[in-house]
């Protein structure tokens, strides 16, 4: 660990129904045992992440070392207000229901294990990001580490991220978050229809589909909590991998979920993985969209795009 630096960490409390802070106690008081300096910033709604990650990075000539508490979507809204034109080091300690991002980098359990691994000194991995650009009238970009999608698996990103739900806060507190993601995919399959649309790979290559049920953009390989979609996705070689579903039969989906859920990738009707740096997509049905599990309302057409080696992770 490198002495006498400053760290800064932005925590989510309530990530992983309460996670967040029992991490980020843990980690105060490894801190203040050995007389580490930090500053600490707790969030108590959306988009504060992103402002006090701006705040910390914008127009900062001198390095920053900073530390996300919480879960994919609290890394996403840092990520998303980070001014890359400072010095800056991200790390994380995971705290949430899905925890995506940490199994793609193999962080250790356990938040004071997990920070003494980012902090002690063998170097930073420059690694990917996406930017999700979607809207019409008003055009949005939003940043994304893990993934981006459209259709069936946003729709479940969308119940199992709320918060309020009796059904998520219950599941969170006997440790069992990932089942949400279950019982909110099953209501989800059922009400889902398929739509027209097409991929626009690289502005070269299109690919014309008749019953899309979703497509996922991924920089690392799984989303969801563990749902295996992409497992040749690298966060660190600029591309970006799309897997999508298109079947007439609804009941196809369900193996390739099932294979996916036990982390094995499945080939067979209707599933299709394509590989880009970027690519514009198109619905003729309006379907829900996420990064990294939050969500960006209802949308036809959507683009995303790779970001080669621009965050340089402790991890």
């Amino acid at each position: 660990m490198v002495a006498n630096l400053m760290y800064y960490f932005i925590v989510n409390p309530n990530a992983g129904s309460g996670r967040g802070l029992k991490a980020w106690k843990a980690i105060a008081r490894y801190l203040e045992r050995r007389n580490i300096e930090y500053e600490v910033f707790l969030t108590h709604g959306t988009g504060e992440a992103r402002m006090k990650a701006r705040e910390l990075t914008e127009g900062v000539r001198e390095p920053r070392s900073i530390f996300v508490v919480g879960g994919d979507g609290t890394v996403n809204e840092a990520v998303d207000g980070i001014s890359f034109h400072a010095p800056v080091s991200l790390g994380y300690i995971p705290a949430g229901t899905g925890n995506d991002l940490a199994k793609s980098l193999r962080l250790p359990a356990g938040p004071v294990r997990c920070f003494k691994v980012q902090t002690r000194g063998d170097g930073n991995a420059m690694m990917d990001y996406g930017v999700l650009t979607f809207g019409r009238q008003e055009v949005f970009h939003r940043r994304f580490l893990v993934s981006a999608g459209i259709g069936f698996d946003a729709a479940v990103c969308r119940e199992a991220g709320d918060s309020c739900a009796l059904l998520g806060r219950c599941l969170g507190r006997l440790g069992l978050g990932r089942l949400r993601y279950a019982v909110v995919g099953i209501r989800q399959f059922f009400g889902c229809r398929p739509s027209k649309g097409y991929i626009l790979l690289d502005g070269v290559r299109k690919i014309e589909f008749n019953y899309i049920l979703f497509i996922s953009c991924h920089i690392h390989p799984s989303e969801g909590g563990g749902f295996l979609f992409a497992p040749k996705a690298d966060g660190r070689d600029g591309r970006m991998n799309l897997c999508v579903f298109s079947h007439r039969t609804r009941l196809k989906l369900i193996p390739v979920l099932i294979a996916s859920a036990l982390g094995r990738s499945r080939k067979g009707k209707g599933l299709r993985s394509y590989e880009c740096q970027e690519a514009a997509i198109h619905t003729d049905q309006p379907f829900p969209v996420h990064v990294d599990g939050e969500f960006c309302g209802l949308q036809t057409d959507i683009q995303v795009e790779c970001v080669r080696q621009k965050i340089r992770m402790m991890a």
